[in-house]
């Protein structure tokens, strides 16, 4: 054990001598894997608790458990939430290249925009608020894929949302 930590000063030792410095990216590579879907999964788990929380709130249960469930509801939209704005940070800081927004001048905008409707769905239980998260999400999968030089397709989830989800037009 002892020589583990001897180990790890020499290497620090000679890192900080020659000059090597720490990197970071959402995976620490950086892999060059990236991909709007787990933000539109986040967003469709926002407008799914928000449903939801309306039918808890419909059928007037405060019950110890119709208000656990309101917790459980509320924790996982504010998690999924958050989820989906380190997502579009990621695809904006990581991905996303001074190119893409010459091609796209809205694209500054457009993560601006889904950051704040994010933030809005995260502290609302308006469907209303959780469906433009949606759509402002789908907004930037479409432009994602239009970099990528593939089309992009809107289709119905499989999702209890009753929304819809954005995918890669795959060519087999």
């Amino acid at each position: 054990m002892k020589n583990q930590g001897i180990v790890r000063m020499a290497i620090n030792a000679i890192d900080k001598a020659i000059g090597i410095e720490k990197v970071y990216a959402h995976c620490d590579i950086p892999c060059g894997i990236y991909d709007p879907h787990l933000a539109q999964v986040a967003a469709h788990t926002v407008l799914r608790m928000d449903m939801l929380i309306a039918d808890l709130v419909k059928a007037n249960d405060m019950t110890p458990d119709g208000r656990n469930k309101m917790i459980r509801y509320t924790t996982v939209k504010e998690q999924h939430a958050e989820l989906c704005k380190h997502e579009i940070r990621v695809l904006w800081g990581d991905y996303f290249k001074p190119e893409h927004a010459a091609t796209n001048p809205k694209l500054h905008e457009m993560v601006w925009n889904t950051l704040k409707a994010a933030s809005k769905a995260k502290q609302s239980t308006n469907i209303d608020d959780a469906k433009a998260l949606l759509v402002a999400v789908q907004e930037i999968a479409e432009a994602f894929w239009k970099t990528k030089g593939v089309e992009a397709i809107k289709a119905k989830s499989f999702y209890p949302s009753g929304e819809t989800f954005v995918y890669p037009k795959v060519q087999v």
